[in-house]
């Protein structure tokens, strides 16, 4: 009978565990800052239009807080949502926030109320929804003009139909 060598162990062996890192889950998916796990959303528009994106979720004040601060860029599928308990008018600011954002303020059924479209990079001025709101998506500025997303629109998400 004849013995494998010890190289031939040992090149198996460090095969074996190369390829079980390259089976591993990839974090590539998720921005290396994310506060949560991405979640599906869609925008479908009034014209029969559906658009998906990949949201961080804000459901939390410290997340809401610091939102989409300090980030430099953000993959164009990708957004974050800000839930809230209330339905309310929501203001938000850009301050420590580096890329442009459109920001869709959202009432509890779905409805999109309003977009602040493109707007400015490390403004602390406030930036108000024309109406009652309970979530605020955030995507990158400009999408929204270039998708034909409109108020009146409808958000998809299980927080607007219940979880």
């Amino acid at each position: 009978m004849r013995f494998p060598d010890r190289r031939g162990i040992l090149a198996s062996l460090t095969a074996a565990v190369l390829l079980a890192g390259c089976a591993a889950p990839s974090k590539a998916d998720q921005p290396a800052d994310a506060i949560s796990p991405l979640e599906d959303l869609q925008v479908v528009t009034q014209a029969g239009a559906t658009h998906r994106f990949r949201v961080e979720i804000a459901d939390d004040e410290a997340e809401r807080q610091h939102g989409l601060m300090n980030r430099p860029e953000m993959a164009r599928d990708r957004g974050m949502l800000f839930e809230f308990q209330d339905e309310r008018t929501r203001s938000f600011w850009m301050k420590n926030t580096y890329i442009p954002l459109d920001i869709i303020y959202i009432a509890r059924d779905g409805k999109i109320v309003s977009i602040a479209r493109m707007t400015t990079p490390f403004s602390e001025a406030p930036i108000p929804s024309d109406g009652p709101a309970t979530g605020v998506l955030e995507l990158n500025g400009g999408l929204t003009e270039e998708l034909g997303i409109q108020p009146g629109d409808t958000v998809k998400h299980p927080f607007f139909t219940g979880r």
